[in-house]
């Protein structure tokens, strides 16, 4: 081909950038240009690198034009690449200073060091040129499926032929036990492409949940037209998976619709995956009838949600708890990462057993506080009343209303109520003193004494150690998992057990910073602002999104 290149026939050498734009699927433009460069490389080599020597290629008659090029200048100090004004006007009489003044060379003729450098030229620009299309056709074509031919095997990662380009399926991104040879055909989910020395790297995955979602939308036509949308997928490649949709037309049925007749949709996406056991979930908005219907098929007798913690806790008959946790707990797992949410399950005698606890646990506090017998202290804790608090600051005919109770027995609960409390203010607070706790923090919204003693437990002292903390620091945070055995790490923090929330935490330490004069009020009020107005245009773009979306369905 270089060979062919540097022939110098005129009609040779367009055909022969015809034929390479061809076959690597570029630009002819970028070919010629590749060959312009290879030939002012050797013109270079031939009269001198220090020579300003461009090239031009004729693309419509194959004509190879070599000129110099020289600037017209005051005082020459480059001879190669200058001309005074005096020489200048005697090859081009109108010339005038900073003119380019361009000479005609002769046709090259190459001599074997010059070819060879021409073809490393144009074969390093048409490579350049094929990776920088491989790159842009790849990137718009992040979150497709593509089909290629297993071309080999390197270390357990599969490289795949794509056509017009290569992608990888590093071996943590196979199906577990799934063997393919060379020359298989494969799906595969792209999901990333990054440029490398190398040339553009184009990674796949088969154990992503994207790779099943792409497979049931190829499978679906209700899901590829819009009509039935998947909301979430867990997967357990290899094994088992989960799928929750739902449908915008109530006349269609989402899990239905995924099955297929006789279950031929839904066959052809498990035969995909390799056997994968795929439960087909219908997406509700209500959290705790979604996490109900994705811990199918077990049977759920109750559901306590805490959505300050996003944790619910799942109570099941006896015989259904194997079939609720799963084998190696993989049910329960799966119905957490396709619903969000930490699941606990207990048992029917498990729960019972909890609550009883927590009624003996009340209402020995009943009898220490308030000091009363165990039958006045059980009647409270089944009334509902959980901590000393409630019973002090209740309506007093709440208390009355009580069986058994009269509105002086009331109030003298809450009397003793309001006296114990006391007795334990006092106990913090000189606790709080004796850890060092300066009397200011007590400005700060939301610390109160029981905050205070928490703090300076934690070497948090001064109203400036406050500001200096992190939300994370305060309420805590989650390790993520490190792999799919690995649960996530709950790490607790300062005020763990106190129920304050992230954006609670968040206002106390900003308010911390206004009181030390780390910022001022004024500042605040414009950060909140800004705020507000980004989680508005945020809303804006979404909602306009989902339009678009929605439209194009």
């Amino acid at each position: 081909m270089a060979q062919a290149a540097i022939a110098y026939n005129r009609l040779e050498l367009l055909q022969i950038a015809d034929s390479v734009a061809r076959e690597k699927s570029i630009d002819r433009k970028i070919v010629i240009q590749a060959m312009e460069d290879a030939i002012q490389k050797a013109a270079k080599s031939r009269y001198g690198a220090e020579n300003d020597i461009r090239c031009i290629i004729d693309t419509k008659t194959g004509e190879t034009k070599l000129t110099r090029v020289l600037t017209v200048v005051e005082t020459v100090e480059n001879d190669s690449t200058e001309v005074n004004l005096a020489d200048a006007q005697k090859r081009k009489s109108e010339a005038k200073l900073g003119d380019m003044i361009v000479e005609t060379l002769p046709p090259l003729d190459f001599g074997r060091v010059a070819a060879q450098n021409a073809k490393q030229v144009i074969v390093q620009k048409v490579r350049e040129a094929e990776r920088d299309r491989q790159f842009v056709e790849y990137k718009d074509r992040v979150g497709e499926i593509a089909n290629g031919t297993v071309k080999r095997a390197e270390y357990g990662n599969v490289i795949v032929d794509l056509g017009r380009g290569e992608g990888i399926i590093r071996r943590d991104e196979m199906i577990p036990r799934e063997n393919v040879r060379l020359g298989d055909r494969v799906r595969a989910y792209i999901y990333s492409v990054e440029r490398t020395q190398r040339g553009p790297q184009i990674f796949l995955s088969r154990a992503k949940p994207e790779f099943m979602a792409k497979l049931f939308a190829q499978e679906v036509p209700e899901i590829y037209d819009g009509i039935v949308q998947i909301k979430s997928v867990a997967r357990d490649p290899g094994s088992r998976a989960k799928i929750a949709v739902i449908s915008k037309d109530s006349s269609i049925d989402p899990v239905g619709a995924c099955v297929g007749m006789r279950g031929q949709r839904v066959q052809a996406v498990v035969a995909e995956l390799q056997g994968e056991k795929v439960d087909i979930i219908q997406w509700k908005p209500d959290a705790a009838e979604f996490i109900v219907n994705a811990l199918a098929p077990a049977e759920v007798s109750k559901v306590v949600l805490d959505e300050d913690t996003n944790r619910i806790e799942v109570v099941v008959p006896e015989s259904q708890l194997s079939l609720a946790i799963g084998r190696r707990g993989q049910n329960v797992r799966l119905a957490s990462q396709l619903t969000g949410w930490d699941i606990d399950i207990l048992t029917e005698q498990e729960e019972s057993e909890r609550r009883q606890k927590e009624f003996a646990s009340r209402s020995g506090l009943f009898m220490e506080a308030l000091d009363v017998d165990e039958y006045i202290a059980q009647l409270l804790a089944t009334e509902g009343f959980e901590t000393i608090e409630e019973v002090a600051f209740v309506d007093p005919g709440e208390v009355a209303r009580i069986e058994g109770f009269n509105d002086e027995f009331a109030a003298e609960l809450q009397s003793r109520a309001k006296d114990y409390l006391e007795r334990i203010e006092t106990d913090r607070d000189n606790k709080r003193k004796s850890l060092g706790v300066v009397d200011d923090m007590a400005k700060i919204p939301g610390v109160t004494t029981a905050v205070m003693v928490a703090l300076g437990e934690n070497d948090v002292k001064s109203v400036e150690d406050f500001a200096d903390c992190a939300t994370d620091d305060l309420i805590g945070w989650i390790e993520p998992k490190k792999d799919k055995e690995t649960p996530a790490v709950r790490h607790k923090g300062f005020l763990a057990g106190f129920e304050i929330s992230r954006q609670e935490a968040e206002e106390m330490i900003m308010q911390a910073r206004v009181i030390a004069g780390w910022i001022t009020a004024d500042d605040l009020a414009k950060m909140k602002a800004d705020a507000a107005a980004a989680a508005e245009a945020k809303a804006e773009a979404d909602a306009a999104a989902a339009a678009a979306a929605s439209a194009n369905a």
